[in-house]
């Protein structure tokens, strides 16, 4: 039985918004944030050296910067509940869950190391070491790429096939508790524009 616990050290927080000084990475290359609130109040507004006017010359958006609060806090909110299941029943983290996946989608099951980092969102020193105990669990090999030579590449192994089936279920029912029953249709279809607006791609 599968029993070791896969976890990445960055943990889903309270929100929080960074200061220049308080962004940080972790041990899986996760931002990670200092305690500094995005309050546009009057005291936050003194603490960062900012009135009312130098608050109009930035050009900042209260209702905007609200809605950015709420959107921050949505997505730690229902990022915790579905780590946390992970956790529990499969002792998996959610950056772990997320290698293992995009390696199950992979041609032969296999990624350089380099495209495995971008598309799981991870530095290239954080994907190292969540392949580092995913290979020692058995779940990942790793090896030089032999078309070149020189590049390495991640491997899914049966074992961690057999364990991501078993996550995917957990995760999957978890999405659908934590984060599609929450909204009706025109929530999935705005929120589907928004993200795909967000990440560069087309609106519709």
């Amino acid at each position: 039985m599968y029993s070791a616990m896969v976890t990445d050290a960055a943990r889903p927080g309270p929100y929080v918004y960074p200061s220049a000084q308080s962004v940080g990475v972790e041990g899986t290359g996760r931002a990670t944030v200092g305690a500094e609130r995005c309050d546009l109040t009057a005291d936050a507004l003194d603490r960062a050296g900012l009135d009312k006017a130098g608050l109009d010359r930035a050009g900042l958006d209260r209702a905007g910067h609200a809605v950015w609060r709420h959107y921050l806090r949505g997505h730690a909110t229902v990022v915790r509940a579905l780590e946390a299941e992970l956790l529990a029943e499969r002792q998996l983290s959610l950056a772990a869950y997320d290698v293992l996946a995009e390696l199950a989608g992979a041609p032969e099951r296999r990624m350089r190391m380099t495209e495995l980092a971008d598309a799981v969102l991870l530095s290239r020193s954080g994907v190292t070491r969540m392949v580092d105990r995913l290979e020692r669990l058995g779940l990942v090999t790793r090896g030089r790429v032999a078309e070149d030579g020189r590049g390495i590449a991640a491997t899914l192994t049966d074992e961690g096939q057999e364990q991501l089936s078993g996550a995917s279920v957990t995760h999957l029912a978890a999405v659908q508790r934590h984060f599609v029953n929450q909204l009706d249709e025109t929530d999935l279809r705005d929120l589907r524009r928004i993200s795909r607006r967000l990440a560069g791609g087309p609106a519709d």
